[in-house]
This record gives structure tokens, sequence and C-alpha cells, in this order.
């Protein structure tokens, strides 16, 4: 069955519009874990703009699924990462200036730092996935540095104007899905997913995992947490 992995960065991100306490992506988390998420996604972003090194450290403390840090292949980053130990690690590319992560990362241009990161992280017993495009290049360069998993952008499919390009889209992620797979990869999927969205995504068996972020807690808001996370579970099950 697939699971479901809830991000809580944009409840950090209402809570950072007034630089208060609420509202909490811990608490947030733990509500979600009691409606029946599968894990708990955070992104601790070099400049902080939403989530907190504190708020890691206390997901790290109760979170009871699957804790799975979303950060930038450096330094600062694998420090914290090897203070913490979540249970998984997923590499995504970071620019200041971008409203959230556009596009994957590109493994094959920097690969050798990529390496020395996983490397790094797989030492310490973290899992480490790669957010990427859905491209055969990026995947086999993934599987080539010994990543655990690939998480497959979805942005481009749930993007998309029309539906001839939301099912090219579709078919492409299909079928890196499946090669991912052959090489020995574990395979998610996320960025955009929505209720309406989704729907597609779920008859892709090689996919393990959807983390899905902005549409739950943007429903959160109007019906609250649990509700929300019950709606997509339901999606997803059925």
């Amino acid at each position: 069955m697939m699971r479901l992995g809830l991000n809580v960065d944009h409840v950090a991100t209402v809570r950072e519009a007034r630089r208060g306490r609420v509202p909490d992506p811990v608490a947030a988390a733990v509500i979600a874990e009691m409606s029946g998420v599968d894990g708990i996604v955070c992104h601790l972003r070099e400049d902080r703009r939403h989530i907190k090194d504190k708020d890691l450290f206390l997901l790290k403390e109760v979170v009871k699924t699957h804790l799975n840090l979303e950060m930038a292949a450096t330094d600062e980053m694998v420090n914290i990462a090897i203070e913490v130990v979540p249970d998984m690690v997923t590499l995504v590319p970071e620019k200041r200036e971008e409203l959230t992560t556009e596009g994957g990362l590109d493994v094959v241009s920097n690969f050798d730092w990529i390496e020395e990161v996983v490397r790094q992280l797989r030492n310490n017993n973290i899992v480490v996935s790669l957010f990427l495009e859905p491209d055969i290049d990026q995947i086999k360069a993934a599987a080539k540095l010994q990543a655990d998993y690939v998480e497959l952008h979805t942005g481009i499919y749930a993007n998309a104007e029309d539906m001839g390009g939301m099912s090219d889209e579709l078919e492409r992620i299909r079928s890196m899905a499946m090669g991912a797979t052959k090489l020995g990869l574990g395979v998610s999927a996320g960025h955009g997913l929505d209720y309406h969205n989704v729907r597609d995504i779920l008859d892709i068996e090689q996919i393990e995992e959807l983390n899905i972020g902005h549409s739950i807690v943007s429903k959160a808001i109007m019906v609250g947490m649990e509700r929300a996370v019950g709606e997509m579970l339901d999606i997803i099950r059925k």
C-alpha cells in the first residue's frame, strides 16, 4: 500500500508570517500522525524561512513514524543531519529566490560532491533519497552513487496547462519509476500533488510513498488537520 508523508513546512510558513509561536509544525505533525500519516517531512532551508533548527530537533523527539529531512547538499546541513539522525534525508536543490523547490537535483553535473554527501549520511545510518526530475540520466547517476531512494518531481505534471501535457508527463514519471526500480532504487514522488491530480499517480505501482504538504495544510486551515489527512488517505488507500 502506498504511504503518505506529510510535509509540515507550510504550517511553519504561516507561523513565520507573524514570527510567533503558532501554528506549531511540531504539534501539526503529532496530530497528523494520530490521523494516520505514515511519515513527516520537513525542509530545513539555509535561510531558515520556515522550519527552524529547534523544530527539527523537536520533530526528531516526537515523530513516531518516519522523519524525512529535506535539505541542500551543504557541509552545514550534513553536520546537522548527522547530529539529528532523521530516518531519511532527501537532498534537494535550493535557491534563495525561489518560493518553493523548483525542479530536481542535478546529480550528473555535481556527481562527486553529492556522492561524498551520500557516503557521509549513509555512514551515519541515514537512508538517503535524491529529489530528481524523471530523467533517466539523473536516475542512473543516483544508482551509481548508491542512493537508497529517488523522489520523482511531479511539479511539471501537477502544473500542466492541458490534459495532453499532463498525460505526457504522467507517462514519463511512470517510465522513470519503472527504470529506478530496475536499478535497485526505492521510489517516492512529490511536489504539487493535491486531492485531484494525485489519483492518476496512484496507478504507478513502483511508487512507494507520496510526499504532500501544501494541499493538505491548505485544507487543514478550513476543516482541520485530522479531516484533511483523512480525506487524502481515503483517496490513496481506496
